[in-house]
């Protein structure tokens, strides 16, 4: 099963969606992110990760094209922008929508940015598992699915 994450900046989110689905999803899926305005990797969904032992340090912040969109047979919004603006999915083409703040946006100190990208980051592994698992239970009924 191919997932594509997809946010606005694919910066952090769709980024960390990604860094879990590649790591969790070993023979289940494949994962890709994209956004539709790329804003580059930021470093806190870097440090972020790499506080649960997932490095998206090579992760590079790309263009959602229709070859993705194409190539995907999940398509995973998680912000409302990407949600509205995402192209037509083709027939079967399943999609899912998880409304997550956008971590890129919090403001303070260090310590309290950080503080938004662990929960973010938190929400996101917890979404990206029970994907995964609806996916293997589905495998598990229909070979054929996956």
């Amino acid at each position: 099963m191919r997932i594509l994450f997809v946010c606005t900046g694919n910066s952090a989110r769709s980024q960390m969606a990604e860094g879990f689905g590649r790591a969790l999803g070993e023979g289940i899926a494949e994962a890709r992110s994209a956004g539709l305005e790329p804003k580059g990797l930021h470093p806190y969904a870097v440090r972020a990760m790499a506080e649960v032992g997932i490095d998206i340090s090579q992760q590079r912040s790309k263009l959602l094209s229709m070859e993705d969109i194409r190539w995907a047979d999940v398509v995973v919004t998680l912000c409302g922008d990407a949600r509205d603006r995402c192209p037509v999915l083709p027939p079967g083409t399943r999609s899912y929508h998880w409304p997550l703040p956008d971590p890129a946006a919090a403001r303070g100190s260090e310590a309290d940015v950080l503080a938004v990208f662990r929960a973010v980051r938190d929400e996101i592994e917890r979404d990206v598992r029970q994907l995964l698992a609806s996916l293997a239970a589905e495998k598990a009924v229909s070979p054929r699915v996956l």
